[in-house]
């Protein structure tokens, strides 16, 4: 799986009911053809991530196949969600 593009956002509340920061990145990614994820119009993750004591963790995720804006009943190996968390924590560290 290969991130090649992404959106990265700040979800406010303006309640202050939540503690710490949000954030929801969608990414496009590239999934190989052997990979049951695989469609042919593309894929797409939207990750909403929660960040504590300045440390970020996943607190969901959504697969979407991008053509029709369906979202597929896949859940993401253990190493595919390290890879993404990884990818956030940086881009949040940039910001």
């Amino acid at each position: 799986m290969d991130i090649t593009q992404f959106s990265m956002e700040e979800i406010l509340d303006p309640t202050n009911i939540i503690e710490g920061k949000r954030y929801e990145f969608i990414l496009d990614v590239e999934i190989d053809e052997e990979d049951e994820l695989y469609h042919e119009a593309g894929i797409e993750i939207r990750v909403l991530i929660g960040e504590k004591d300045e440390e970020p963790f996943i607190l969901n995720y959504f697969i979407m196949e991008k053509a029709e804006g369906e979202y597929l009943d896949f859940a993401l190996e253990d190493d595919e969600l390290e890879e993404i968390l990884t990818f956030c924590k940086e881009e949040i560290a940039k910001a």
